[in-house]
């Protein structure tokens, strides 16, 4: 809806009443164009709708006020009827006044309240507003947040809508709540927090303005002021100083002040009007203050430039808002699983349900796809997979680091304990094998840990999908959580079983056709001669101790205590003076080890990787939907029609989307009413 078309609704506004036109029936003439009045229907007729609670919040003015502020005596003397008095609060309920002006001289006054509509008349209206109160908020002085509204048609009264709110009381008296401040001020916020309301202020001249809960509360919602305006009621009771209060404004009312004199005792309207008008002109301190901002005349006035502004600022995005809205309860609506009413209809649904899983699984674990899972990490499955393994590699190549053991002492107590009658210099097959197996038993644990790791992460994604894709049949989700965890099951089992055969063949047997193995041995046994010799030299029996230095054959050489050997870095020695006789063979024992155990490693690193992909793919060839049908027609099972009964909690959210789309599709209807006339007007 363009907004010079909009504003130009506002633009054709006759020239303003007299301050003071006391000729005319009605307590004050109206002087706003009569075109906002379809508008003001139709806002009226989405509050009737509720449409606050679907989160679009309506323009309104909402009047606050202390107790005893004088607040219904304004909104009385706006509308020309008597509202309820009394002690304590006279307002129990959120009071939407309706001021419509009216041609026919008869006033029409109606009370709209659950689905209700009461006629009434200006004799009765304060007895049916208080009869209204009571269904609404019981009897007694409790209050309630159901609103009641008013509608008055009268000749001369301005089109305004308003909210008149319970008064502030900060202390419960006999039949009230303890709790009725906090009651009161629950209200009072919920109203007027939007930025879309305007806050009519109403204050006494008795007081110092700044001592009022009502000033408080409205500058925690809007600290500029930019949408509060202040009715000083009572000034005829408290004059003095008043002029400096208003022009003052110590607490930053933006909207300004505007002055006024209420009713007093048996006074007409009429006659009301009059002595306010008097006063202002006659009294030494009251008719000082600016003419622009006394009176009732100038109230209704302000209300209705002010409510044309906030409407014409507002209604756009309302119209962006009510199509926003219905667009995207529509979209969730449309997520929801058709109601079933028939076998074909519940097996199709079934079927859908686990191709979209199974779908779903291959996109998330072989693909490495997660669209769908876009800030869920855990998701991101392929990722996950390849930090495990790498995890697994790392754990695999530390556990079987034996830090705590001296340099070829593990080699040398084999060739102590394996030792037999035959040839010097020959090393039984048998003792590689021992030490390979000692190796492999060391880190034998570390395959199965992963493997249990790796498929409980595996049971949890396929919940996860499982869930997303039968979230609104509670007996389906649990059928096919127990069918994947059974599943899941089975291939955890038979993935212990492989990996604990595979770590098995390599305790038994020595093999690698993998050239790397003889490369890497080639490059390792070279240092032996020299690790050879340096032992040797240090355990020379010249010198019972080795020193720095030592004499081999009548030559002088170093003493070594720590070498670097290519392969192994920087290691002790001398404690490897007492096995000169083993040393060869241990040392070429521990190459061999250690040229084979690369391989090894790679091969478990390897055959881990290449299992877990396979298993996940046969994973996915398994039919879910046979395991969840298998347990279904067993006699216990009850039939697949029970997995997708609807939980009552999501008939309750379907009925509540319903019920929100049919509140926007209505609220649609009148906005376009609006814009139809207000393209009409602009034309």
């Amino acid at each position: 809806m363009a907004e010079g078309t909009l504003a130009s609704v506002f633009d054709h506004s006759t020239p303003k009443t007299e301050l003071y036109d006391v000729k005319n029936v009605a307590p004050m003439v109206s002087s706003y164009n009569q075109r906002i009045r379809p508008i003001l229907d139709a806002l009226e007729n989405l509050r009737r709708l509720n449409i606050t609670k679907e989160g679009i919040q309506l323009p309104a003015i909402v009047v606050v006020g202390d107790q005893s502020s004088g607040k219904s005596s304004v909104l009385e003397s706006l509308a020309g009827i008597n509202l309820p008095r009394g002690q304590g609060i006279c307002t129990r309920v959120p009071l939407v006044m309706r001021l419509q002006n009216h041609s026919h001289p008869k006033p029409e006054l109606e009370l709209e309240y659950n689905d209700k509509h009461v006629p009434t008349d200006e004799a009765h209206v304060s007895e049916a507003i208080c009869a209204a109160t009571d269904e609404l908020a019981g009897y007694g002085k409790g209050i309630s947040n159901t609103p009641l509204t008013l509608i008055v048609k009268k000749n001369g009264a301005p089109d305004l809508t308003m909210i008149d709110l319970p008064g502030i009381t900060r202390v419960a008296v006999q039949g009230q709540p303890l709790d009725i401040y906090d009651q009161v001020v629950n209200i009072i916020m919920e109203y007027i927090k939007p930025e879309e309301s305007i806050i009519l202020n109403v204050l006494s001249a008795t007081a110092d303005f700044s001592t009022y809960e009502s000033i408080r509360m409205s500058q925690t919602v809007d600290k500029t002021g930019a949408r509060t305006l202040a009715v000083v009621t009572k000034v005829d009771k408290s004059p003095e100083g008043l002029p400096e209060k208003v022009n003052a404004d110590d607490v930053n009312i933006g909207l300004g002040y505007v002055c006024v004199r209420n009713r007093i005792g048996d006074e007409s309207y009429e006659e009301a009007r009059e002595e306010e008008a008097k006063l202002f002109k006659t009294h030494k301190l009251l008719s000082n203050i600016d003419k622009s901002i006394v009176g009732i005349p100038v109230l209704a006035e302000k209300l209705v430039q002010l409510q044309a502004a906030s409407i014409s600022k507002i209604l756009p995005e309302i119209v962006k808002k009510i199509n926003d809205k219905l667009d995207s309860q529509l979209s969730k609506l449309e997520k929801f699983p058709r109601k079933l009413t028939s076998s074909v209809d519940v097996m199709s649904a079934f079927m859908d349900v686990i191709g979209l899983t199974r779908e779903s699984l291959c996109k998330i674990l072989l693909k490495g796809e997660f669209d769908k899972y876009p800030d869920d990490k855990q998701m991101h499955c392929t990722a996950r997979l390849i930090e495990m393994l790498d995890q697994y590699s790392n754990d695999l190549r530390q556990g079987s680091d034996s830090a705590d053991e001296k340099f070829l002492m593990e080699e040398i107590k084999v060739l102590e304990e394996t030792k037999r009658i035959g040839l010097p210099n020959f090393m039984p097959r048998t003792v590689f094998l021992t030490r390979l197996h000692s190796k492999v038993e060391s880190i034998s644990s570390i395959p199965i840990k992963f493997i249990d790791k790796v498929w409980d992460y595996l049971e949890d994604v396929g919940v996860t999908i499982l869930k997303h894709h039968s979230e609104h049949y509670h007996q389906l989700q649990t059928s096919l959580r127990l069918a994947w965890q059974k599943l899941i099951a089975k291939m955890r089992e038979n993935s212990m079983k492989y990996m604990q055969e595979v770590v098995e063949m390599e305790k038994l047997t020595d093999y690698s056709c993998n050239p790397e193995y003889t490369i890497e041995y080639n490059k390792l046994i070279a240092s032996q001669n020299y690790l050879v010799e340096r032992v040797q030299a240090s355990s020379s029996q010249t010198f019972p101790k080795c020193s720095s230095q030592i004499v081999i054959n009548g030559s002088v050489r170093k003493c070594f205590s720590q070498i670097d050997i290519n392969g192994f870095g920087s290691v002790p020695v001398s404690h490897l003076t007492l096995y000169t006789t083993l040393l060869p063979q241990a040392f070429e024992l521990k190459v061999r080890l250690t040229a084979y155990w690369k391989i090894v490693l790679q091969r478990l690193i390897d055959n881990t990787a290449l299992h877990l992909q396979f298993s996940i793919f046969n994973l996915l060839r398994k039919d879910l939907g046979y395991e969840v049908l298998n347990d279904m027609v067993s006699p216990s099972g009850g039939g697949i029609e029970r997995l997708f009964e609807e939980t009552p909690s999501v008939a309750v959210k379907r009925d509540d989307l319903n019920r929100s789309i049919k509140t926007l599709k209505e609220s649609k209807e009148v906005v376009a009413s609006i814009i139809d006339k207000i393209s009409t007007y602009g034309n």
